[in-house]
């Protein structure tokens, strides 16, 4: 196994099997965090029935064995594609975080995802699903939409001709908070 990186829990590894390279995640021995990798594989097996996360391919020896997402992270991609193609990406994650919502299940970090936003040929992964929980008021999109509407990404998105009203969608995100449903969510998707 060739080492690949490290994070505050886990430290990935890459490695061959069945002829393709994947990553495999093992805990970080400085973190205190209890069972996160369990708790990543378990999440992934349930999300890729949804088509989100890389591929889970097993878990054994407290190792997480799962696809390797080679790409650029999504602040990368904005620099370098253009308008359709981002608000293209960018619809997609959308999709992904409103089936997290509606399966009640909080990823974490989505109001700061700099590394959790993988795009590989023009397809969003979110990745590093350890810090997943199941809650009543699940945040994945709220906090996506206050990502988005920060002055460094909306700056960013403006430049390339996608303009963001934050009151606008401020409001909307309030309203679909409090009712996560098709209406709400497509509310939000066409003021993007």
């Amino acid at each position: 196994m060739e080492y690949y990186k490290k994070g505050k829990r886990g430290i990935i590894h890459t490695t061959d099997y069945k002829g393709k390279k994947i990553a495999v995640k093992s805990k970080n021995p400085k973190s205190e965090a209890l069972s996160r990798i369990e708790i990543e594989a378990s999440f992934l097996k349930k999300l890729n029935k949804k088509e989100i996360g890389p591929k889970f391919l097993f878990f054994k020896n407290n190792c997480l064995g799962m696809e390797f997402i080679d790409g650029i992270f999504f602040q990368d991609y904005i620099e370098k594609e253009d308008k359709k193609q981002i608000k293209k990406v960018i619809e997609n994650l959308l999709n992904q975080l409103y089936t997290l919502d509606k399966l009640k299940i909080n990823k974490e970090e989505m109001h700061h995802p700099v590394k959790h936003i993988i795009i590989r040929k023009d397809m969003p992964y979110l990745i590093d699903f350890e810090r997943c929980h199941y809650t009543e008021k699940p945040k994945n999109m709220t906090q996506f939409i206050q990502y988005l509407t920060g002055r460094n990404i909306s700056a960013r998105l403006k430049e390339k001709g996608i303009m963001i009203n934050k009151n606008t969608l401020t409001k909307i995100a309030k309203k679909y908070k409090k009712g996560i449903n098709k209406e709400n969510f497509l509310s939000l998707t066409k003021n993007i």
